[in-house]
């Protein structure tokens, strides 16, 4: 079993981020006619994006308390298991405030067709980040990780 990074992980999940959020707005520039503006949508677009900021820091601020790697390139790393906190809720609450960034962003710019992107990054990150970073923890941690997945669900 590796511990180390997959070979797959050249790009960080921040720019998976942002690569899906690029697409995004090439879609609504593409495809226009989708494109609704409605009452509301810069709060909601707004409520979204402080829910999503919020999680992922409680998540980091969960990581640096225990004195462990907030820095996904390497999960092998990792000095403790974390699992309060934030972490009783969701194994990736980061990812989790990623997918809320990205549901702002696509509220914001009102394209229904944009949504089809959030999909696609789910399935990489449970692929190749998260599926990576389950492998080095659980070599890492072993049973008490394990234990921690039969616990708490991979996102919500």
């Amino acid at each position: 079993m590796t511990t180390g990074p997959s070979r797959l992980l050249w790009l960080p999940p921040p720019g998976v981020v942002a690569l899906t959020a690029i697409m995004m707005w090439l879609t609504e520039q593409q495809a226009p006619v989708w494109t609704r503006h409605f009452a509301g949508q810069q709060s909601i677009s707004g409520l979204l994006l402080l829910v999503g900021l919020s999680l992922m820091g409680l998540a980091a601020s969960a990581l640096f308390r225990a004195g462990t790697t907030v820095l996904p390139f390497n999960p092998g790393k990792s000095r403790r298991l974390v699992t309060g906190g934030i972490f009783r809720y969701s194994r990736n609450p980061i990812y989790l405030g990623d997918i809320l960034l990205l549901l702002a962003w696509a509220v914001w710019l009102g394209n229904g067709l944009g949504l089809l992107w959030l999909p696609l990054f789910v399935g990489y990150m449970n692929k190749v980040q998260i599926g990576a970073e389950e492998r080095a923890l659980a070599a890492r941690f072993g049973a008490d990780y394990l234990d921690y997945c039969r616990r708490v669900r991979r996102w919500l």
